[in-house]
């Protein structure tokens, strides 16, 4: 990978017309993240989380200003060996994706496809076409925050490397596991067959979301922003709920939706 194991440099680069920089800012685009296996932190916080859980970064690009003010953090850094590249302000703002970065932004491996294990499932979420970076990006903050234990995204839907999901996450993107880029209806399949519930959310529920049992083990199905599930997965379902609409309101954002199952279970869960 281009930026493993190279020594800490103190030259500051100043045009965006440096190989390194042009590499790093070919990471704004999914196929690039891809073909590299890399993918862009940036900013302070998601640093931090990514240090905190011991997450492969291979370059960290910054600022005076941002070396500066971030004195024990940048020592932590250079203790574990990795690389920290000063930039000018103009080359920082080239390689992030942010109107106004904050002085930061660090290039690390993409996060390898995991396996995960149906049968310890209590509570695990299942995110079909869903197209939003920052929707995905709530949704894996609030499912951390409510104690899933897996989550399952589709065909088809956003890239769990964008940038953008990743800083909606606030840091919690390293935390939870997640599978990427599955057959859905196959997924479905083998939680029903291993006694897992299945609950879908559709505007046409024959219950509302809070008159569900979330203390068996359940796996929720939330589909794309406009288009919600296919008819297919919601054929699945044990249990097709609804959230109440008052005031001919439509619909919900999704990810506030998710967020509203999750913390019905997490209640009776506790």
């Amino acid at each position: 990978m281009l930026f493993v194991n190279r020594r800490v440099e103190n030259i500051i680069l100043t045009s965006i017309q440096n190989p390194l920089v042009k590499q790093a800012r070919k990471l704004h685009r999914a196929k690039e993240r891809q073909k590299q296996n890399l993918l862009l932190l940036e900013g302070t916080n998601l640093i931090e989380a990514a240090f905190q859980v011991d997450y492969k970064l291979d370059i960290i690009f910054h600022t005076d200003r941002w070396y500066e003010n971030h004195q024990p953090l940048c020592i932590k850094i250079a203790d574990k060996g990795l690389r920290l590249q000063p930039v000018s302000s103009e080359v920082l703002n080239a390689i992030a994706t942010t109107v106004n970065p904050d002085g930061v932004v660090a290039i690390a491996s993409r996060r390898t496809e995991q396996e995960l294990i149906i049968a310890q499932t209590k509570l695990g979420i299942a995110l079909e076409r869903l197209q939003d970076p920052g929707n995905l990006g709530t949704i894996i903050r609030s499912a951390v925050a409510t104690g899933v234990d897996n989550l399952w995204l589709g065909n088809d839907s956003v890239d769990i490397h964008n940038p953008k999901v990743l800083r909606a996450s606030v840091g919690e993107w390293f935390r939870i596991p997640i599978a990427t880029n599955q057959n859905l209806a196959e997924v479905v399949t083998q939680h029903k067959q291993a006694g897992i519930q299945i609950v879908a959310t559709t505007s046409n529920g024959s219950k509302s979301y809070w008159d569900i049992d979330f203390t068996r083990p359940s796996l929720l199905l939330l589909g794309n922003e406009g288009a919600g599930l296919s008819e297919e997965l919601i054929a699945l379902a044990d249990e097709k709920v609804k959230i109440p609409l008052a005031n001919g309101v439509e619909s919900l954002n999704v990810a506030v939706a998710t967020a509203l199952l999750l913390y019905e279970a997490k209640r009776q869960l506790n």
